[in-house]
């Protein structure tokens, strides 16, 4: 049989763990096998968030394709890739209507994913001008996240004076998180504010197992970006809407 595409990735954890995180959002996806890299776009079903996903040929022991593009369901993707061991090779072929997955370790398991027979529409990420750019820590970002969630369902990522602060009121209580340390902040404004559903935040949050940087790119009520990265090998970026009050 003809295989058309295959790539070997001596560290599975490339894909693995994106997998993981993006199937929190999304499942029946195109998945695009470039020259120069694989690409996942998609929204999730509510149009609230966009996912950007990259893996770099760069980042590949062995990459041969050609612009092939599949359907998959992300869910049992991710099911085949929880079994991949810290030091496991993962070796992918797409052959007839297959995707054939092989872990190389102490072991060599096979696995044989069927390609879904969905028309699925090209995602195009639009082009937004963002006034404020935040490079923060993961682990400061997650924490902050966590404290906001206990008072409310939506937090307010917000500039001002050059400074980061998450900040979220509930009925009874309040709470303000500066952003300090490991925090860069570059902003052609004096001020901005947004406010985002912590729910879509936890999930975009666990990056975090990506990279111990982010990137926060927004504007006062305008949607957020945030990006992970790991130089030449990936890039996990999303796109949230914003939470617009109506007083």
């Amino acid at each position: 049989m003809l295989f058309t595409m295959k790539l070997v990735l001596d560290d599975a954890r490339l894909l693995k763990e994106p997998i993981s995180i993006i199937s929190e959002l999304v499942n029946e996806v195109k998945l695009k096998f470039l020259k120069d890299k694989i690409e996942l776009i998609a929204m999730d079903p509510a149009n609230i968030s966009m996912v950007v996903f990259h893996l770099l040929a760069s980042a590949l022991q062995q990459y041969e394709a050609s612009d092939e593009e599949i359907v998959i369901s992300l869910d049992n993707l991710k099911n085949i890739l929880k079994r991949a061991k810290p030091n496991d090779k993962l070796v992918m072929e797409l052959q007839d209507n297959k995707l054939k997955i092989q872990l190389k370790g102490e072991s060599i398991r096979n696995f044989d994913l069927s390609l879904l027979d969905l028309s699925v529409a090209d995602q195009k990420v639009p082009e937004l001008k963002f006034n404020v750019k935040v490079k923060t820590n993961t682990a400061l970002l997650n924490e902050a996240i966590e404290d906001a969630s206990v008072i409310s369902d939506a937090l307010c990522f917000a500039v001002k004076d050059g400074k980061f602060f998450v900040d979220t009121e509930g009925n009874f209580s309040k709470a303000n998180i500066e952003l300090a340390s490991e925090t860069f902040v570059e902003s052609s404004v004096q001020e901005a504010r947004a406010k985002y559903a912590i729910e879509y935040l936890k999930k975009i949050a666990k990056g975090a197992k990506l990279a111990d940087n982010v990137t926060l790119q927004f504007d006062t009520d305008y949607p957020l970006r945030v990006d992970y990265e790991i130089k030449d090998k990936l890039l996990l970026a999303f796109l949230l809407a914003p939470r617009v009050s109506n007083e």
